[in-house]
C-alpha cells in the first residue's frame, strides 16, 4: 500500500512539473502616453518619462513641444493623453476667460518654475529692474551702453505666439505695452539658450529649467553627467531681476516675479496608465526630479 501512494504522489508531482513548464506568464500589454505642450517643461518630462519607463518597461512615452496654448487646445480636442502647460487657469477676472471644453479639463500642478532673464557671458549687465526690462523689450532702451554697459545695440530675443513663457513675460512685464517688432522670435527654449550664446549683445527670457546650472547663489541638482559635459564655463549669464535670481527657494516662496506654475493636464479625471503616471510624479522619487529643473510642489 505504501509502495502505491508513493507511486501516486509522484505522478502528482510530475504532472504538476509538467503543468508549470507549459504555462506562459502573462506580461503587461504595450502602452503609449502621449504628452505635448510646454518646452519650458520638457527636460523634466524627458527625465520623468525615463525613470517611469525604467519601471515599467512595458510603457512608452510619446513626447511633443508646441507651447502650452497648443497643448491645451490639444488635450480639449482629445489628441493628446496629457497637456504639459504653465498657463495659469482660467480667470475672468484677469483676463483670462475659460474656453469651450476647460470645464472638462484637470490640472494637477507638479512644481512651480520662473522665466531667468539672460545674456551673453561677456555681458557687464548683472541684474535689471521691471522697469528696466520692460524699457529693453518696448524699445525704449536701444543699447547696453544706456544701462551701464558696453556700446553694442541690444538684441531682442522673444518666443513664439502661445508660449506659455511669453504670455507671462507679456503679463508681468510688458503690460499694456507691446514687444519691439524687431525681436527674433524663437520657437523653443532650447533655440532661446543657443542663440544667446552666440549673441554677445542679446537678451531673452527662458525657463530656469534649462539654465539650472547656471543660477547665481544655487547648486544644480540637475543632471550634469552627460558625456561631452568637459566645459564647465557658462554659455549664458542670468541677471538678477528685481535683486532676486529664480532660485528654487524664490521661486516656492513666491519672492521671484516671474514664477510660473507646471500643470499636468488631462480631460476629464486621470485615469489607466495615464493616473499611474501622474501618481509617480507626485510620488517622492517623481518630485525628487521635478527638483533638479524646478521648485517641487510637494
Amino acid at each position: 500500500m505504501r509502495t502505491g501512494w508513493v507511486i501516486t504522489l509522484l505522478l502528482v508531482g510530475m504532472m504538476a512539473l509538467a503543468g508549470c513548464e507549459g504555462a506562459v506568464v502573462a506580461t503587461p500589454a504595450p502602452a503609449t502616453i502621449t504628452i505635448g505642450g510646454s518646452s519650458a517643461m520638457g527636460l523634466v518630462l524627458r527625465a520623468l518619462s525615463a525613470e517611469y519607463t525604467r519601471l515599467h518597461p512595458n510603457v512608452v512615452f510619446d513626447l511633443r513641444g508646441g507651447g502650452s496654448t497648443l497643448g491645451e487646445e490639444a488635450i480639449r480636442a482629445g489628441r493628446y493623453d496629457i497637456a504639459a502647460s504653465t498657463l495659469f487657469p482660467p480667470d475672468p477676472d484677469a483676463g483670462r476667460p475659460p474656453l469651450p471644453g476647460d470645464e472638462r479639463l484637470v490640472r494637477t500642478p507638479i512644481g512651480l518654475s520662473g522665466l531667468a532673464i539672460i545674456v551673453h557671458p561677456s555681458n557687464s549687465i548683472a541684474a535689471l529692474s521691471l522697469v528696466q526690462l520692460r524699457d529693453i523689450y518696448s524699445g525704449r532702451v536701444l543699447t547696453w551702453q544706456a544701462l551701464g554697459g558696453d556700446a553694442s545695440e541690444i538684441v531682442l530675443v522673444s518666443r513664439e505666439d502661445g508660449a506659455g513663457g511669453r504670455i507671462l513675460f507679456e503679463e508681468r512685464v510688458m503690460g499694456d505695452e507691446r514687444v519691439s517688432l524687431t525681436a527674433v522670435v524663437m520657437p523653443t527654449s532650447d533655440d532661446v539658450v543657443e542663440f544667446v550664446a552666440r549673441n554677445p549683445a542679446a537678451i531673452a527670457y527662458v525657463s530656469r529649467s534649462h539654465v539650472v546650472d547656471w543660477i547665481p547663489d544655487e547648486a544644480s541638482d540637475a543632471a550634469d553627467d552627460a558625456d561631452d559635459a568637459t566645459d564647465t564655463a557658462p554659455r549664458v549669464k542670468v541677471l538678477a531681476l528685481e535683486g532676486r535670481y529664480p532660485t528654487r527657494a524664490a521661486i516656492a516662496e513666491q519672492q521671484y516675479a516671474l514664477t510660473q506654475p507646471l500643470y499636468l493636464i488631462t480631460n476629464g479625471q486621470p485615469t489607466g496608465r495615464v493616473r499611474q503616471f501622474i501618481d509617480f510624479v507626485l510620488s517622492p522619487a517623481g518630485q525628487a526630479i521635478v527638483a533638479r529643473y524646478h521648485a517641487p510642489i510637494r
